[in-house]
């Protein structure tokens, strides 16, 4: 699909027409619908305490969702508040965890690793195990998509294309283009593992 004057898609499209792009497989307007919301999703975690990279973790876990989700959603009009939504709930639940684990803290080598784990909530140790999988995931990528992925979602914060562009040695409007292939590289591997 092409932009209003003839070009890709970007931020501008209205979310319809980004959705509808996304779902025919155009991976540029994947990359635009990331960019349009990057910064309200990375925010909202902050605004609960989250840090910088927990901010990262869960701008992360939305976009993975949302990948995920796209094809259910109803309405695309209304993708905005899903992502305030979904993204408030993963940025409650991880305030939940820490306060969680400020609270099961025990004092060092007091109680042996079999023991401390079972103390551990079992939403932590799922998360912990979610969080496993993605790492795992992304180690059997290629060191291009790799770099990218960590570039993208774990740096804090996170780089705009023109940095990662310079910084791969990449042309910056093919970093849109590379970044969908890992995305769809990394769901696949995702799935296999059961994820």
């Amino acid at each position: 699909m092409r932009g209003p004057d003839g070009g890709a898609p970007d931020a501008s499209w209205s979310d319809e027409r980004l959705v509808r792009a996304c779902l025919d497989g155009d991976e540029r307007a994947w990359s635009a619908l990331i960019d349009k919301y990057e910064n309200l999703i990375y925010s909202i975690p902050l605004k609960f305490g989250a840090s910088r990279a927990d901010a990262a973790d869960v701008l992360q876990a939305v976009c993975l969702e949302l990948f995920n989700e796209l094809p259910r959603l109803r309405q695309s009009a209304a993708l905005r508040g899903w992502l305030t939504t979904v993204t408030a709930h993963k940025a409650s639940r991880w305030k939940q965890r820490q306060q969680r684990r400020a609270e099961q803290e025990l004092t060092e080598f007091e109680e042996d690793r079999l023991e401390t784990t079972a103390l551990i909530a079992p939403e932590i140790l799922e998360q912990a195990q979610r969080e496993q999988m993605v790492r795992d995931a992304v180690s059997g990528l290629s060191r291009r998509c790799q770099e990218i992925i960590r570039l993208l979602f774990y740096e804090q914060p996170p780089l705009p294309y023109k940095d990662l562009a310079q910084r791969l040695g990449l042309a910056t409007g093919s970093i849109g283009f590379i970044r969908g292939r890992c995305l769809a590289s990394l769901q696949r591997a995702l799935e296999k593992a059961g994820f």
